[in-house]
């Protein structure tokens, strides 16, 4: 998780933080929104929720038929913004394509973000995966390889307070869901040096993470590739492509 920036009082700006408040609001539990509900969320009252709402209507970032809100396609402006401005993204995008081509699987570029893992660059044709690893897509850091790498480069006891604070949900019969297996397999992780997660999120699917270090050692995020597990081995795999990821991940150290 990066930390935030150290903010002077008198340099805060409150109605930036609540309209950014309002718009992380909606979820997949919550599409549509009333002004109560949305006061309600993040801890505004209803006339103040329903002023920035309606703000944000007349910005074209939600739409609104007088009582409930909706977010509009223009928040994506604020994604693709971050994707397109990626310095870290762009340095990568090479890479990747040479890691699709020496493993002839799909390879991704990822990074933190609270507690999920989200995928700023990638490489390879699309798979009909449930869990659409598009740009801008984000997972739970737990059930994926490029998640557990990166929780596993915390310090052991930030690692453990992590999962302390944390509830694991199972999205498959072979979701790590337990906290000491989970902190098991992350301590195992950290001593291997890279990740590999199978049928965690998406049935019949593999992947296999390594760390991507700048000059200094600093991790500053994930490189994994994501395969259909088909007859190949767990090791076979392994095998085969994390020699390239590793590689690759060093070519990588002395650009970042």
């Amino acid at each position: 998780m990066t930390s935030p920036t150290p903010l002077d009082k008198r340099d805060w700006i409150a109605g930036i933080e609540k309209g950014l408040r309002i718009l992380e609001a909606f979820d997949t539990a919550h599409t549509r929104l009333n002004a109560s509900d949305a006061g309600k969320l993040t801890g505004l009252t209803r006339t103040a929720a329903r002023r920035h709402l309606l703000t944000l209507a007349h910005m074209g970032y939600v739409g609104t038929d007088g009582k409930l809100f909706w977010l509009t396609p223009r928040v994506l402006r604020l994604g693709q913004a971050y994707l397109d401005s990626s310095r870290l993204a762009r340095i990568v995008q090479p890479f990747l394509q040479r890691i699709t081509t020496g493993t002839q699987e799909v390879a991704y570029l990822s990074v933190m973000d609270d507690d999920d893992v989200v995928f700023i660059a990638r490489s390879g044709a699309n798979r009909a995966m449930n869990t659409g690893f598009v740009l801008g897509a984000r997972m739970p850091a737990q059930v994926t390889a490029a998640g557990m790498l990166l929780l596993a480069q915390r310090e052991p006891e930030d690692i453990a307070a992590w999962l302390e604070t944390h509830t694991l949900k199972a999205y498959t019969s072979y979701t790590v869901a337990s906290k000491e297996r989970l902190h098991v397999e992350l301590m195992r992780i950290r001593h291997l040096g890279y990740a590999m997660s199978e049928q965690q999120i998406d049935l019949h699917y593999r992947g296999v993470a390594v760390a991507l270090r700048d000059g200094k050692g600093h991790v500053v995020g994930a490189v994994n590739v994501t395969m259909p597990m088909g007859h190949e081995s767990s090791e076979d795999a392994v095998a085969r492509v994390l020699p390239v990821l590793r590689e690759t991940t060093h070519a990588m150290r002395n650009l970042l």
